[in-house]
């Protein structure tokens, strides 16, 4: 009797790329500390000492998937021509972003986990694509503010990669292409005096010992991530010992909680507030989109610890939280689907998560200065995201 010979296996010619389309979904999904080596070894189905062959650790992959994605915006602008219009510009940065869905959120939470050399050379490179995006619309819609108004489109197209909502490819580059273009097309001043009616809830007073070293320990967060803050380091910045955050605190897993549900009840209370000053859709709309940019503006540190941390918390304590967001954007969808009725939930969603986008990178843009100025004209942008 003859045996077989097993059938020899064909290592794949594009093996690497393989490997960084698999990690970018983890790091993306998951967060860098939490995502390992051997998870994304299995996810390409290779061991992992073969992965370690192309990568010597996992920041130096980490580095390569950053690296990757955002040269893929830089060749994507590259290849339009110098005179392209800027549909045509944005349609093919829509394209890229939403092929590689699963892996662009690593940006914009998690790029902070760079070393500074590879963070600048980042940095240097999304420069370039909003520069060669600012160009365009100083020259086709030269209304002022034309660097934020191309940052915040950008962000429009980039919110793609912070959800799961599902909607057919095209479909979404469509909504997004859209929101994106109006966005690009809005008047900086179009929300002008919006901030003024908007009444949030106030920042609580820490009064109690729990209440301080929750106040203290977000900015930490905020600032070096959950992951690679200490108990030690936030019980320095109250005046405690750190064994003495384990009296009020289980563990630091609790005090991110604390963080996430302080900032869903603080956001659910500007949305009511706002929406019963108003009657109709349209001013319902308004309201909610300056309520949800002022939120942003005065509890900034707050807001970021909840949208970039909560990946990382474990099933049972992050399902309250999930079930808070999907509540809020349940109110916008509502909102917004009575102005535009040809809109089904989905694609409500997605615009709602497009104004999303484009308070993140707008703020960011304005190094969330917080003045009345800023934002109108951050509302103003969201108004024209949601293509109203």
């Amino acid at each position: 009797m003859v045996t077989a010979e097993p059938a020899a296996t064909t290592r794949p010619r594009n093996r690497k790329q393989l490997i960084v389309e698999a990690a970018g979904q983890m790091f993306s999904e998951r967060g860098y500390h939490a995502a390992s080596m051997e998870e994304i070894a299995a996810g390409v189905g290779i061991s992992a000492a073969a992965l370690y062959r192309h990568f010597p650790n996992k920041y130096a992959l980490f580095a390569e998937c950053a690296d990757v994605l955002v040269s893929r915006l830089v060749a994507a602008v590259d290849e339009a021509p110098r005179d392209a219009a800027l549909r045509d510009v944005l349609a093919a940065l829509t394209r890229i972003t939403v092929s590689h869905r699963a892996s662009g959120g690593l940006y914009r939470w998690e790029a902070r986990y760079l070393e500074r050399e590879d963070r600048q050379k980042l940095k240097t490179k999304f420069a370039y694509v909003v520069n060669r995006v600012t160009a365009v619309v100083r020259s086709e819609y030269p209304l002022g503010d034309e660097e934020l108004r191309a940052v915040a489109a950008l962000g429009a197209i980039g919110s793609i990669t912070m959800h799961h909502t599902s909607i057919a490819q095209r479909r979404s580059e469509d909504l997004l292409m859209a929101s994106a273009m109006h966005v690009t097309a809005t008047d900086p001043a179009a929300a002008a005096g919006s901030a003024r009616l908007v009444e949030l809830p106030a920042q609580p007073v820490p009064r109690t010992r729990r209440a301080e070293i929750l106040a203290a320990a977000v900015p930490l967060f905020a600032r070096d991530g959950f992951a690679t803050v200490t108990n030690a380091q936030i019980a320095q910045a109250v005046g405690l010992a750190p064994s003495a955050i384990y009296r009020h605190y289980p563990g630091k897993v609790d005090i991110l909680v604390a963080a996430c549900l302080q900032a869903a009840g603080l956001l659910a209370q500007a949305v009511d507030r706002s929406l019963q000053q108003v009657a109709d859709p349209g001013r319902a709309v308004v309201a909610l989109a300056a309520a949800y940019v002022a939120y942003s503006f005065e509890h900034n540190a707050l807001n970021s610890v909840a949208e970039a941390e909560i990946v990382g918390l474990p099933a049972d304590l992050r399902r309250p939280l999930i079930l808070a967001q999907r509540e809020h954007i349940a109110v916008w969808e509502q909102q917004l689907r009575t102005l535009r009725s040809e809109l089904d939930p989905r694609q409500a969603r997605l615009l709602v998560h497009a104004a999303f986008g484009v308070v993140v990178e707008a703020g960011r843009a304005l190094r969330w200065q917080d003045t009345p100025g800023h934002r109108d004209t951050v509302t103003a942008l969201v108004i024209g995201a949601l293509t109203l």
